[in-house]
């Protein structure tokens, strides 16, 4: 495989540059395009330093501590687009850690068939496409949740709507998998110099959990937002009486 320097990485920057370009023309915030950029490369960079410890030195604790830091880090960014509501946090936490925690399993043990789950070169990398995919969709069902009780939709309504937008970006990659795309578990396999028809195996893999992890998390977090939402609809109509 191919080894990309570090000062090659250097081009990279061309399309952060322009998408900052697009911001400042049109008058957005420039810095938050470079800002998290500049914040992306440093995580990645401090991870892949953390990975490389990990690796060497397996160890059930360690593996099991990231993976709660993973969650309750995904769990907060999920909350962004409703201003990071503490009420909501819990609820995040509860359909995150279960939903994409359900699936980690499926996975390792049913599928790949690991001896020791915590093996991080597996239940890590695994674990971070699990928890992202989940907390996106999360995030979408939450924003759109609130949008639509705020325009005064019925609950029943506002929950189907957000749960139909949050599997909008799940149901488009199934459909464009292989025909439009070759996701990067798959691309990053066959760089790598594995056969096709095995990156194939493992992506149907990831393709089917992650459908599974976004559309149950979104549907937990949905049934417990509904679930506290009628019940502060009963404590207001009783408060009226």
């Amino acid at each position: 495989m191919q080894v990309i320097s570090w000062l090659s990485l250097v081009w990279c920057a061309i399309p952060v540059v322009l998408i900052a370009i697009v911001y400042a023309r049109w008058s957005g915030k420039a810095s938050e395009v470079l800002l998290s950029a500049a914040r992306m490369t440093l995580q990645l960079i401090a991870v892949g330093y953390v990975l490389v410890a990990l690796f060497e030195n397996p160890s059930p604790w360690i593996t099991a501590t990231v993976l709660v830091m993973m969650v309750c880090i995904a769990s907060w960014i999920a909350l962004r687009p409703v201003g990071h509501q503490r009420s909501y946090l819990k609820p995040a936490l509860i359909a995150l850690a279960s939903s994409a925690g359900l699936h980690l399993f499926i996975s390792l043990v049913l599928v790949i068939g690991v001896e020791s789950w915590y093996e991080p070169r597996i239940v890590i990398p695994l674990a971070g496409m699990y928890f992202a995919n989940t907390m996106n969709a999360i995030s979408l069902a939450t924003e759109r949740y609130q949008a639509e009780l705020e325009e005064g939709k019925p609950e029943p309504k506002a929950r189907l709507t957000a749960f139909q937008a949050s599997m909008i970006p799940q149901i488009n990659s199934l459909l464009a998998v292989g025909l439009v795309s070759l996701p990067g578990m798959m691309t990053g396999q066959i760089l790598s110099g594995v056969s096709p028809l095995i990156a194939v195996r493992y992506q149907i893999m990831i393709m089917t959990m992650i459908l599974g992890s976004g559309g149950c998390g979104a549907a937990l977090m949905l049934w417990q937002l509904g679930r506290a939402y009628q019940s502060d609809t009963k404590d207001y109509k009783k408060g009226k009486h």
